[in-house]
């Protein structure tokens, strides 16, 4: 069997056209392409405001620095997820702590955030910043963080980048219904891709212009705006230190090209996971919990195998066999870097327990029937 991948991008005719047409024009970044994409990333979320990034991790930390994070502060985050979502918290200065997830789902834990917040409270140490995880495509609870974020005065920062096209409660994740900014990747893996690429999404009139005008080096060419006087048509000015995190038109038009399909994806990989749950129902393993009140986007297909003995040689059988599985995540406070701060392993006694137990299968439109039986069948042998 030829390697089959964890995830892969699927890449069409009209999508090639689409970014030859670029090349074609007069523009090939930041022109009609990029703000096409952005106006129909905010329609289909249902957001006032959307701005496109470089990348998933650009739009984390632009997110942070629009809304002021830096030295003294700090930002909690899952630690099962990419380390960037706690990255762009150091970027900025600030510090990092790491909430327990609910092992069953993979996503933070409302009463190990509670607890958390309670304790905080007490010794004056809260939070300016939560960023909430949607881990492998299924959201958070998060009218519940937006409760706790009113009454103990944090901001939320929806970490989406598994979560495009996803719903909560009937409201499209990206909407920001209860959060100050969402953020999207558009990775090669995730849902629609655009080689590399984000999205920032927000209602917040404010929080998009700081965060438009740090996305380009801190400059500003609104004259009405300029702090020193107007010297002429063609003067602008640096008012903050930003970063070029710009999109490029050749990535925003394949991106706005795969955007209509990507509610298909989304049914193909709903179908797929199904499918699995239905063959792997007999074996000594569970996948993640399914949460009644969210559409999940289905990023990631993961399995928890009941004996974490097994973890290691069925992972290490599988990809012996060309089933390119892959563990999501290892814990980011697992890394040197975050154990050079201080932490230490069990620092979230239930992220400890997912890890152990995590494996993700291979998950994507493309992913054909016989190829999904041949890893079935090489699980339950290994198993």
């Amino acid at each position: 069997m030829k390697q089959i991948p964890y995830g892969h991008q699927d890449i069409t005719e009209a999508d090639i056209q689409a970014v030859t047409n670029v090349l074609k024009s007069d523009y090939l970044t930041q022109g009609p392409a990029s703000r096409a994409f952005e106006q129909s990333i905010s329609r289909y979320c249902g957001s006032s405001f959307s701005l496109s990034t470089s990348n998933g991790t650009s739009a984390l930390h632009l997110a942070c620095m629009a809304l002021g994070l830096g030295p003294g502060d700090t930002l909690w985050t899952s630690g099962n997820t990419f380390c960037a979502s706690a990255n762009c918290a150091r970027y900025c200065g600030a510090e990092v702590d790491f909430i327990d997830i609910d092992p069953g789902s993979g996503n933070l834990s409302i009463s190990a955030l509670e607890d958390k917040l309670e304790d905080a409270a007490a010794r004056g140490k809260l939070p300016e910043i939560i960023i909430p995880v949607h881990f492998s495509g299924q959201p958070c609870d998060m009218e519940e963080i937006n409760r706790l974020s009113e009454l103990y005065g944090f901001r939320v920062i929806e970490d989406a980048c598994h979560a495009a096209g996803s719903s909560y409660k009937n409201h499209k994740t990206g909407s920001c219904k209860f959060s100050d900014a969402t953020v999207f990747s558009f990775h090669p893996v995730k849902l629609i891709t655009t080689g590399e690429g984000g999205m920032v999404t927000t209602n917040d009139s404010a929080l998009y212009e700081r965060l438009a005008q740090l996305r380009n080096h801190g400059l500003c060419h609104d004259r009405s705006k300029l702090l020193n006087p107007d010297q002429g048509s063609w003067y602008h000015e640096q008012q903050m230190l930003g970063h070029n995190y710009r999109m490029t038109d050749i990535q925003a038009a394949l991106g706005n090209s795969q955007l209509p399909r990507l509610d298909d994806y989304i049914e193909q990989r709903k179908y797929l996971a199904d499918r699995y749950d239905r063959m792997l129902q007999a074996m000594p393993l569970h996948p993640l919990t399914r949460f009644k009140d969210c559409i999940s986007s289905f990023h990631l297909y993961v399995i928890l195998l009941e004996d974490a003995g097994k973890r290691n040689p069925v992972f290490e059988g599988l990809r012996s066999n060309n089933i390119g599985v892959q563990v999501h995540y290892i814990p980011v406070y697992h890394h040197p870097y975050y154990e050079n701060l201080g932490f230490k392993h069990g620092h979230c006694p239930g992220n400890e327990d997912y890890y152990r137990r995590a494996i993700s299968l291979p998950l994507y439109p493309g992913l054909g029937k016989q190829q999904q039986d041949y890893i079935v069948a090489h699980l339950e042998k290994l198993l």
